[in-house]
């Protein structure tokens, strides 16, 4: 079976498909000055990116994962998501408050879409 990468860097590949499926590394926001609205829209923008590298897009989400560096930011980040995705096609999905990479980071999603 053939595993297509995309972005492949130094330490780890942004996405891949595999048999079918597409999965995203977590997802940080580029620019980190941001609140977490801004974060959470640059975020969603880089996913769009990489479904669309894979042949895939929102509408195929399967799973996503949300780490927020502070909880208390739940309804920001969700007001940015609830505008983003497809309602008739909801991923399953879990969001944790954690530490995250880097302090200026508020947001980090992962998601697995079918290709």
């Amino acid at each position: 079976m053939t595993i297509q990468r995309y972005d492949n860097g130094p330490r780890f590949c942004r996405a891949l498909s595999h048999n079918g499926t597409v999965y995203l590394a977590g997802m940080t926001a580029d620019d980190s000055s941001g609140d977490t609205a801004a974060q959470t829209k640059a975020v969603l923008d880089k996913i769009d990116h990489f479904l669309a590298m894979a042949g895939s897009d929102k509408t195929k989400l399967l799973t996503a994962q949300i780490w927020l560096r502070d909880i208390a930011d739940f309804d920001r980040m969700n007001e940015v998501w609830d505008a983003w995705i497809d309602r008739s096609a909801m991923p399953v999905r879990a969001t944790v408050e954690s530490r995250l990479a880097g302090d200026s980071y508020r947001v980090e999603i992962m998601v697995t879409a079918a290709a």
